[in-house]
């Protein structure tokens, strides 16, 4: 059966396998969001230097080598495989790293390398129709370098962006290792704006399900719900040990003044797990739910025609007695009879539901 209202909670799988039969290294995009092109975007700055263009060509990242500042470069587009081989080629990318960067069905994950990390992560965010949208991101921390890797054009770091611009906090004045926390702050942030409008979505079902007007789409629902929570819940929770990972990498990759902002960041992660595990048992609990709503409904309606059956029982017994055909019964040759048959039966009908109502079956 077709939902009528699709949930604003499906979260599309990738649509595209991976080749089977290839070489590890080998570099093919696995996802579903293909841009016609790639796009650069290349943020450089120190505390009082500050220069942000975007290109179509990955070679205008390659200029920016300048020690004493911070390269952001944010590339928007894997199905384009061969400019993302070039970026990998220049920074001496592993060949693993490359292939994993266009594979959106890897899961968060962190790999040290000698001269610089690898992190993998899942980007949560409502699209305009409102709908949670779930996209592979993929982070190379260097000594002065982040790259980030995009399936396709939006994301949620406009408030990174903004800070950077305006110089706001300390995120001009620290190095790529406290950008690369920003950016995964700004991931987590969203996190939770995803689990509240879970939260929003549980609790209108929950009041549905109390309304004697919810139909049979509700069940739909919430078996849509299920399946996005189980989603979310597996892009989330590996982050946990991504972040628990970062915080204990020595001084030459992660400062120890960014060590504080990432053991609060862990604070926030754990947080979110939490919320997702509350959420998780609380949808697992709307079908029983329903299910317990339909029954005690159909109880109520059983309990009624039970009455009414209970009632006209005397009744019909009365009634068949005086229905038969024997020839001699007294009271048919009463002038009375008819009248007091149905004083009797009104009288028997009045005490049956007092009875009922002293019983509180009514």
């Amino acid at each position: 059966m077709k939902l009528k209202n699709p949930s604003r909670f499906s979260l599309k799988r990738p649509k595209s396998a991976k080749a089977l039969h290839q070489a590890p290294g080998t570099v093919t995009y696995v996802g579903h969001k293909e841009a016609s092109e790639t796009r650069l975007e290349v943020i450089d700055y120190n505390k009082e230097h500050y220069d942000h263009f975007a290109s179509k060509s990955v070679e205008d990242a390659f200029k920016f080598e300048a020690p004493d500042r911070v390269t952001w470069f944010n590339i928007d587009g894997l199905n384009n495989t061969a400019e993302i081989e070039k970026l990998g080629k220049y920074y001496e990318l592993h060949p693993l790293i490359v292939e994993d960067i266009v594979n959106t069905t890897q899961r968060p994950k962190i790999d040290e390398y000698e001269d610089y990390l690898y992190v993998v992560a899942k980007m949560l965010y409502q699209n305009q129709k409102g709908q949670i949208e779930q996209e592979h991101i993929s982070f190379v921390l260097g000594k002065d370098y982040v790259l980030t890797f995009q399936e396709a054009g939006g994301d949620v770091f406009d408030n990174v962006r903004e800070r950077l611009h305006r110089a706001h906090g300390r995120i001009r004045s620290n190095g790529a290792d406290y950008l690369l926390f920003a950016l995964l702050d700004a991931i987590v942030d969203h996190y939770f704006l995803v689990i509240d409008e879970i939260g929003d979505k549980i609790e209108e079902l929950e009041e549905r399900l109390f309304d004697s007007r919810s139909n049979d789409d509700i069940t739909y629902e919430i078996q849509e719900l299920k399946r996005a929570i189980l989603r979310i819940r597996r892009a989330v929770f590996p982050l946990r040990e991504v972040i628990s990972r970062l915080e204990k990498f020595d001084e030459t990759v992660i400062q120890d003044r960014t060590r504080n902002y990432i053991r609060d960041l862990y604070d926030h992660i754990l947080q979110v797990t939490e919320n997702i595990d509350i959420y998780r048992e609380m949808a697992w609990s709307l079908m029983d739910m329903y299910m317990s709503t339909i029954s005690n409904k159909m109880n109520e309606v059983m309990k009624v025609l039970t009455i009414i059956a209970t009632i006209f029982i005397p009744l019909t017994f009365i009634a068949g007695i005086y229905g038969m055909n024997f020839e001699y019964i007294p009271e048919l040759q009463w002038r009375y009879s008819y009248f007091v048959l149905w004083g009797v039966m009104l009288a028997t009908f009045l005490i049956m539901l007092i009875y009922f109502k002293r019983k509180k079956w009514l």
